[in-house]
């Protein structure tokens, strides 16, 4: 396949190739619907190149033989969907608090509990604040298309070594199995030099060290003021986000993820109807933009967030919005996917209302 050449590419499909060609050497993983795919893909491919596959008796598992790998340097993943990644929040937390770069893709189901396989995007909460204990940040990816899937895989396992965090890319399950034309390309991004910290045994082993608890309090105080120290850092380089027609508009739509498809439509609409809406979509989910937030607000534009949860993105935006101007929610937590026709109807019942107060 030449350089720029498309093919017509399953988002789940798209993510395990694309993490093949970062460089993947290792992956870990269980079934769980809807991203079983990546594991079933990754079962053919890995073994033909030499490379790691094993089908773990776990998600608790997966996860935990992934953060050994990753504490030697080499580039290991593991994927599954929501209610299995809750079982994964303990070793999450110790991976960042070990300061190691484990990825994972959470290709997201229906919740709560067991849930089904409706789209929804209820692992917002999960994904960027964490399950587990303690103080920690997890850097997390939403992609919006196939070939999305394709580029921020590439970036995720990127990210992970260059900070030595955790990375989550967080689809859906109409991502993960709608086909797109997508083109892979070559990775773009460089190789992270891991010899400084990276296990290799008992030899040469000296000076360093893996771990999520220091020994002494004022120790982990210092550590924890380094692991949030480090993620400033990472929130002033990496912070990422699309927008759409923001300058003139007094309403801007606000999505994660797929739903962005949906409310780039919608914002057409509503300018052949005379209503100037605008676009804005956070790429990274955490670190959260929330400082172009404040700025669009402070200019006075509304926010209406659109969601299939119950509203977890929202309070994020509110908060970056900080009184400066109204928010408000359009949501559905499980189902058929807000419809451009229902948010188009939502957003105009807002602005009639508003001109009547």
């Amino acid at each position: 396949m030449g350089k720029d050449e498309k093919v017509l590419i399953k988002g789940n499909y798209a993510i395990a190739q694309a993490a093949i060609n970062a460089g993947c050497q290792c992956y870990f993983g269980y079934p769980m619907t809807p991203q079983t795919e990546i594991g079933e893909y990754l079962s053919a491919k890995m073994p033909e190149l030499g490379r790691g596959f094993v089908c773990a008796e776990s998600e608790l598992a997966a996860i935990n033989m992934v953060v050994g790998a990753v504490s030697t340097g080499v580039k290991a993943m593991t994927t599954s969907s929501s209610c299995a990644v809750a079982l994964m929040q303990e070793t999450l937390s110790y991976a960042c608090g070990d300061e190691v770069p484990v990825v994972l893709v959470n290709v997201m189901r229906a919740g709560p509990g067991l849930g089904y396989i409706y789209p929804a995007q209820g692992d917002y909460n999960q994904s960027v604040y964490g399950g587990g204990n303690g103080d920690y940040k997890i850097i997390v990816l939403a992609p919006s298309t196939v070939q999305e899937c394709i580029d921020l895989t590439y970036r995720a396992f990127y990210l992970a070594q260059k900070y030595r965090n955790p990375v989550i890319l967080l689809a859906d399950g109409l991502l993960g199995q709608m086909m797109e034309p997508a083109s892979f390309g070559k990775n773009p991004y460089p190789d992270v030099d891991v010899s400084s910290w990276a296990l290799t045994g008992a030899k040469g082993r000296e000076g360093r060290a893996i771990y999520s608890c220091a020994p002494n309090e004022k120790k982990q105080i210092q550590h924890i003021y380094n692991l949030f120290k480090k993620f400033e850092v990472i929130a002033e380089n990496e912070t990422t986000y699309e927008e759409f027609e923001v300058e003139d508009a007094d309403i801007i739509l606000t999505a994660f993820g797929s739903m962005t498809r949906n409310i780039k439509a919608a914002m057409k609409v509503l300018r052949q109807k005379g209503i100037k809406a605008g676009c804005f979509r956070p790429v990274t989910l955490s670190p959260f933009p929330e400082k172009r937030i404040a700025e669009l607000a402070k200019q006075g534009k509304d926010f209406v967030v659109v969601e299939m949860n119950m509203g977890q993105m929202f309070k994020d935006v509110k908060y970056a919005v900080n009184g400066k101007s109204e928010v408000s929610l359009i949501n559905r937590p499980v189902g058929e996917w807000l419809s451009v026709e229902e948010i188009v109807s939502a957003v105009e019942k807002e602005v009639r209302y508003a001109a009547s107060v």
